[in-house]
């Protein structure tokens, strides 16, 4: 055998001390690696519920945008009904004055 391959024991320990401390090391970091990942992953599940209810409320605002435009015009209608009625009222009225007028 040849000395200059041989180690010895207490150079085998240290070696495997290294090995053991650098697994920990890289055991850490895998660990602190996954728990980021769970939490991307958390973010990404709570971003897409986010949208699914951005989603709901922008169709909701278009209902009630779509109601609303309904209600506002029918007030209009209504308001130009009356106005048409008192209209139609207050020339009837002065028509049937004329006529009384001139004998009719």
């Amino acid at each position: 055998m040849d000395m200059q391959m041989t180690i010895t024991r207490a150079e085998h320990e240290e070696f495997k001390k290294r090995l053991e401390e650098k697994n920990d090391r890289q055991d850490k970091r895998l660990s602190l690696l996954e728990q980021q990942v769970e939490e991307l992953k958390k973010t990404a599940v709570s971003i897409e519920r986010l949208s699914n209810i951005m989603e709901s409320m922008l169709r909701e605002q278009k209902s009630q945008g779509e109601r609303l435009q309904k209600l506002e015009s029918l007030d209009g209608e209504m308001w130009r009904k009356v106005v048409g009625y008192i209209a139609t009222a207050i020339i009837g009225i002065v028509i049937g004055f004329i006529f009384k007028q001139i004998g009719m």
